[in-house]
């Protein structure tokens, strides 16, 4: 079964019971302070999860296009992947266990085919702060799973939080059995030994964390998320996702055009190809600033592996176009935006290649100095600077290092590059950490403000302005918009004070729902109105703005206090950034 047919499956099986099906949204986050990239399906609903209702209703599905950037150096083992597309379903204070597990079996089973015997669940085995999911458990032997197949776990494996505190609850997990071989008596599906896949995770999220423990949550919600990739490799009994249509073509044109033979490198510029492709379809440019210097490492990456097979530089062309041809039924922005993915791809690769032309001018200087100190060895300090500063490949290093004779401390360069990558996961686990619990007070106001601003911008500077993103923070708010030149002194005055004025006014924030394409002729404003589904919110500020939004919002303007510019600057080309806090 083609990853195609599984996600159509997946949508109309949950569209005959009752879901609405809500368009994946972008890569590139809307107003959510805590991530870089969307990372999970249940990302976009934060709002709606802790009680906002939908416009779309109690029941809905989806495919969500995600990216998770923590496991970047894992990229060429037989699993790990950048990019991934989640299939999830919805219940917002609807439907629970019984019905959220009836309906996972039935897919599994009857629309999938995957045999029952193939089937094990995990379920959340109590604790002193919630009790043996019992519930989950039986549910799963009345919908048919098989005795010995339903395991118990503790929270490090059956329970999910987004943070520290926040909404949460037990999750079951399904696994697949693969058919190989026991590693031992007592396998089951919390060992890693390839037996066991993990295919589906329901969250039931009834329970509420803050400081001083578990309170049960108003609203029972379930949230659930099965992974496009895997399912597609397990269904077509592949070893790995680069073996599925997915990424064969890629995978087969890298294989005729390399001179050197290695499947990791292979592995790596199929999958940071398809990464890089999907983040720059979404908005995504390459930077030395978060999300951008994940898409620039992506980009690196690919070619320093594109080198290593000694493939020719110029076939990246070929590579995209190929590429965009294979995913265009699953993914059509790429085919929309295939011009532009050529040129950024194509500019970034000839950066890195001067960066490359640079590095090895600098590596040629030191070495010099070495020999000339009579010395014949190259510290780790050395290699580590080179790839910290210049971007310069460690590998790239060690072969100069041969070619002119001198020995290479690695073991010195692996223990700073190991410190380096701490500091940079414990940075993206902040990053990451999830957003259910990171919508308080000071970020409501901030968002509010993110749409006076952009009302502002467009008054001070023309109607070319539109909002390419933004961060907040409770200290701050970052806002990206469309426009060519450095903003002047005077125009971020005009533009400040427009704000305030509008604040000093008192002006009511309305909460609207109405249907996307009356929003459209109203004039309302989107960052991505292909995310949206047919029913909207919209949020209207008097007569001064109105924005296609998820939320939330301050009641009145005047609850915003008083607004400050701290700070303009490019963001990337043709973006300019304003960083500006409420006092």
């Amino acid at each position: 079964m083609k990853a195609i047919e599984i996600r159509n499956k997946y949508l109309n099986f949950f569209k005959a019971h009752g879901h609405t099906i809500i368009p994946s949204a972008p890569l590139i986050p809307e107003n959510d302070p805590s991530v870089l990239f969307t990372t999970a399906g249940m990302q976009p609903l934060v709002p709606y999860l802790l009680g906002e209702s939908h416009p779309a209703g109690k029941r809905l599905t989806d495919y969500q296009k995600c990216v998770r950037t923590n496991d970047i150096d894992e990229v060429g083992d037989n699993r790990h992947l950048t990019y991934f597309e989640m299939l999830g379903n919805w219940s917002l204070g609807d439907y629970f266990k019984e019905e959220s597990i009836q309906m996972s079996f039935d897919f599994l089973t009857k629309e999938l085919g995957i045999p029952v015997e193939k089937l094990s669940v995990t379920v959340f085995a109590g604790d002193k702060d919630c009790p043996k999911d019992e519930v989950a458990a039986s549910c799963w032997k009345k919908a048919g799973i098989q005795d010995g197949h339903i395991y118990y776990y503790g929270k490090e494996d059956n329970w999910w939080i987004a943070g520290e505190t926040g909404p949460c609850g037990p999750d079951t997990e399904m696994f697949y059995d693969t058919g190989k071989p026991a590693c031992s008596p007592n396998c089951q599906p919390s060992c890693d030994c390839g037996k066991y896949v993990e295919i589906w995770n329901n969250v039931f999220m009834e329970y509420y964390k803050d400081e001083t423990g578990y309170t049960k949550l108003k609203q029972q919600n379930v949230d659930t998320g099965l992974g496009l990739e895997r399912m597609t490799m397990l269904l077509q009994g592949k070893e790995t996702p680069f073996d599925t249509e997915l990424f064969k073509p890629v995978m087969d044109k890298l294989a005729e055009l390399q001179k050197v033979d290695k499947i990791e490198s292979r592995r790596i510029i199929a999958e940071h190809l398809r990464s890089s492709m999907m983040i720059i379809a979404d908005g995504g440019r390459p930077s030395n600033l978060d999300r951008g210097y994940v898409l620039r490492r992506l980009i690196r990456r690919m070619i320093r592996h594109m080198n290593k097979l000694q493939i020719d530089l110029n076939e990246l062309s070929t590579i995209i176009d190929l590429n965009v041809d294979n995913l265009k039924e699953l993914y059509p922005e790429l085919d929309q935006n295939r011009v532009t993915i050529q040129s950024v791809l194509i500019e970034e690769k000839d950066k890195f290649v001067k960066t490359l032309a640079n590095g090895e001018k600098e590596f040629n200087k030191e070495v010099t100095k070495l020999k000339q100190q009579g010395k014949n060895s190259i510290d780790g300090k050395m290699v580590f600077r080179l790839y910290d500063t210049y971007g310069f490949p460690p590998e790239v290093t060690k072969d100069l290092a041969e070619e002119s004779g001198m020995e290479i401390s690695m073991e010195e360069f692996d223990r700073l590059f190991k410190e380096h990558q701490e500091k940079s996961r414990a940075g993206a686990t902040q990053k990451f950490k999830g957003g259910l619990a990171s919508t308080g007070e000071i970020e409501t106001k901030y968002h509010t403000a993110t749409h006076l601003l952009n009302a502002a911008l467009k008054q001070v500077l023309g109607a070319h302005v539109h909002q390419r993103g933004s961060n907040i923070t409770i200290d701050r708010m970052r806002f990206d918009f469309s426009h060519p030149s450095k903003m002047t002194d005077e125009e971020k005055k005009q533009t400040e004070d427009l704000v305030n004025k509008w604040i000093q006014e008192a002006i009511p924030v309305e909460k609207l729902e109405m249907k996307k394409e009356d929003a459209i002729a109203q004039g309302a404003e989107a960052m991505f109105i292909e995310k949206y589904g047919d029913m909207v919110t919209v949020y209207k500020i008097g007569d001064i703005s109105l924005e296609l939004c998820g939320g939330p919002h301050v009641s009145n303007t005047k609850e915003l206090g008083h607004f400050k510019i701290k700070k303009e600057e490019a963001s990337s080309s043709g973006v300019r950034r304003i960083k500006a806090i409420l006092e």
